[in-house]
């Protein structure tokens, strides 16, 4: 079987989301792709595809016109997609691999529903703006207490001497995860430092309001928005994506309230309807969000960036 997500920058939501299905349907191949042929061929999309058809195993929120939301009013993503569909199949095949037994589909249930309102929502509610992090009960203090054995890793290790040699080999294993943690926020911060004069060389256009970056991977967002008052819009080339970004530019930290919008009229379109609406032949998507859109021009983004500054 063939899971498809799209290519580029991941998020936590298709991470949880290709992982589940992985889970379920143990030895699928995974393509990271945004071609629709490739995508219409696999089993599972996620994430991509621009449809929500459990059925046919499409798990995408960034169709226009969808609202998909859970009781609570959060927002699905794809990782609240596919664990909707699948999360108590992952939670009894995980239970049945440790406890050596099969897990009640009802306990099953309720487990993937706990696990929801613990986890997945938060990835959800991040990755469609309701929250700027994952909160919840995954802050990195509960995800380390993790590694430490339960009662049952206890149980089976049989002795003292065993069960703290478990807990010593559970250490190791939290220490190699803290050192990524640790590893990435020096490499991003390095990064950083480096690419802030790069930011600051971005050529201004539109009388200031749109700044123009040559790579769409540098970290611009804080800088703009400490030393860049008048720009409302950031074009970024995508090297990896062959296409050029529309950013909106957030107006405080840990927000996505933005200095000014795209237009209402864009949210959620692609491809020929984008392009119907803006005028502009090679628009490729607007986010729902409206923060983020794409054409596969620079001339083609600017274009979008004028109509954004004169309507928007």
């Amino acid at each position: 079987m063939l899971i498809a997500t799209h290519s580029g920058k991941f998020h936590a939501d298709d991470i949880w989301g290709v992982m589940v299905l992985d889970l379920v349907f143990p030895g699928c191949e995974l393509v990271r792709t945004r071609d629709m042929a490739r995508i219409a061929e696999a089993d599972f999309a996620v994430d991509v595809g621009g449809e929500w058809d459990p059925a046919r195993g499409r798990f995408d929120h960034h169709q226009k016109g969808f609202d998909g939301r859970r009781q609570s009013g959060v927002v699905y993503a794809s990782a609240g997609l596919v664990w909707r569909t699948h999360g108590a199949a992952c939670v009894a095949r995980i239970a049945q691999e440790y406890a050596g037994r099969p897990l009640d589909m009802r306990d099953a249930q309720d487990m993937a529903w706990a696990i929801d309102h613990d986890v997945v929502q938060y990835l959800d509610m991040s990755d469609t703006g309701a929250a700027r992090n994952a909160p919840g009960g995954y802050g990195l203090s509960a995800i380390m207490a993790g590694f430490n054995p339960g009662w049952i890793d206890e149980e089976r290790a049989g002795s003292v001497a065993a069960s703290e040699a478990l807990r010593l080999a559970q250490f190791r294993r939290a220490m190699e995860f803290m050192r990524d943690i640790l590893v990435n926020q020096v490499r991003y911060r390095v990064g950083a430092m480096q690419s802030a004069e790069l930011v600051r060389g971005g050529e201004r256009l539109e009388g200031g309001r749109v700044l123009f970056l040559k790579n769409a991977s540098l970290p611009w967002t804080g800088l703009v928005r400490n030393e860049m008052p008048d720009v409302l819009f950031v074009i970024a080339y995508s090297a990896l994506e062959n296409r050029y970004m529309l950013h909106v530019v957030p107006a405080a930290p840990d927000s996505f309230v933005a200095r000014r919008d795209l237009p209402a009229a864009w949210a959620g379109l692609q491809g020929a309807e984008l392009a119907a609406v803006t005028g502009v032949p090679d628009a490729g998507f607007c986010h729902n969000g409206r923060f983020i859109a794409a054409a596969g021009s620079f001339e083609g983004a600017l274009q979008m960036a004028r109509i954004a500054l004169r309507e928007a």
